[in-house]
């Protein structure tokens, strides 16, 4: 990271960066990659199909991660990045199995280089930076890059080494056009299928998996699609999951934690692999418990109400707003008791025991939220709204609003 010379020719030798410019540069972290990825998607316009596609969020995580990781390096030079070096490897494979050179992603890691220079220079005039710093910026970022291109590389040639059979890569290609979703024309689907010799089926279900060591197609039933060395693993198995395709994955490692979406028309295979993935990221935040296999099917409730958190927030604030000028602690226990009675509905006695309060107590509350919320209990659409959103951050392990 820290390149202190310049090839002969290029002037005097170059310091190392100060850990100070690091400083400087993470408070432009946040437009920066919303510069980079505005200029990328421009130049490469099969990445921005890529961002809206099913790989998208896992991308964008990626280029972010490639960015932050390299200020981290400015500041401590030895900071090792075995996330961001294994996500080049799986951006390389991903290039291989979409039957691209590198030429295209080699170009785009360029680009932003290009666009983090020019607002390095920006910074260096804004704090009279020394032009030897600059070109030292310029030395260590493009010196980044190509370890970036290296790394990336390293996943390439690995998909190629092991990739001599044809109908391998051809089996990936499928999935990744099926999973673009419309408007594919089915001509195409269909011409590719039968190079894959594959049938097409008219309805899927989709298997989302945690990135793992030694994850492989090994045990996996001859008609199921994998793709398994990209940042966010899945399978595609034809028709519905079954009994049979339940122990299908009983192959896969334990800790791979199967998301299995629900099944729908293959036309619409990026939404299954969607729900799949959101439910594994339900339980990362304790919404879900955790399991070896867990399916759509049974969390359709949770995936609903917790499909837009930000939207949530919003929800919330208006729903419980006239509970906003309590205390905590009241207004903790008034929420309580108001999500008890829209659940139950129950006498002062059965919400006592449930709550562990005597029902006078219960009465007590039930008339304060009366006199608080006035005739919006009383509406049937208020309720509701109450409700879902009472439902939606107890499934949160909030419990209670936003303070």
């Amino acid at each position: 990271m820290q390149r202190t010379t310049r090839p002969s020719g290029a002037g005097e030798p170059l310091a190392p960066l100060p850990q100070e410019f690091a400083a400087l540069i993470r408070p432009e972290l946040p437009s920066l990659i919303q510069e980079i990825g505005i200029e990328v998607t421009r130049a490469y316009p099969e990445y921005a199909r890529l961002l809206n596609g099913p790989y998208g969020k896992a991308v964008q995580l990626g280029v972010e991660q490639n960015i932050r990781v390299f200020v981290e390096q400015v500041a401590r030079p030895s900071s090792p990045s075995p996330l961001r070096d294994e996500m080049l490897r799986r951006f390389g494979r991903f290039e291989a199995y979409e039957g691209r050179s590198l030429e295209s992603l080699q170009g785009a890691y360029r680009l932003g280089a290009r666009v983090a220079l020019r607002r390095a220079k920006r910074i260096g005039r804004r704090y009279n930076l020394s032009p030897t710093l600059m070109l030292s910026f310029a030395d260590a970022l493009f010196a980044y890059v190509d370890d970036l291109e290296a790394l990336t590389r390293e996943g390439y040639l690995e998909v190629q080494a092991r990739s001599g059979d044809r109908a391998e890569a051809t089996r990936r290609r499928l999935l990744h056009l099926i999973l673009a979703g419309p408007p594919v024309p089915r001509a195409a689907l269909a011409e590719l299928c039968e190079q894959a010799r594959w049938p097409l089926p008219e309805q899927v279900t989709l298997v989302a998996l945690r990135p793992v060591p030694d994850l492989t197609e090994r045990g996996l039933d001859n008609d199921v699609l994998a793709d398994l060395g990209g940042p966010q693993p899945h399978l595609l198995l034809p028709g519905p999951f079954d009994d049979r395709r339940r122990r299908t994955l009983s192959s896969l490692p334990e800790d791979a934690h199967a998301a299995v979406g629900l099944t729908v028309a293959i036309e619409s295979a990026a939404d299954s692999v969607r729900w799949a993935r959101r439910l594994l990221e339900l339980v990362d935040t304790g919404a879900v418990d955790d399991a070896p296999v867990l399916c759509c099917t049974d969390h359709l409730l949770t995936l609903w109400l917790l499909s837009d958190p930000a939207l949530l927030e919003h929800l919330a604030d208006r729903e419980l707003a006239p509970l906003s000028g309590l205390t905590a602690t009241r207004r903790n226990r008034l929420v309580e008791t108001l999500r008890t009675w829209l659940q139950t509905r129950g006498t002062a006695a059965r919400m006592g025991e449930l709550l562990a309060v005597h029902p006078q107590t219960v009465r007590y509350r039930l008339r304060s939220l009366e006199a608080i919320f006035g005739d919006r209990l009383a509406d049937p659409d208020g309720r509701f709204a109450t409700e879902a959103v009472l439902r939606a951050l107890q499934l949160r392990g909030r419990g209670k609003p936003r303070t």
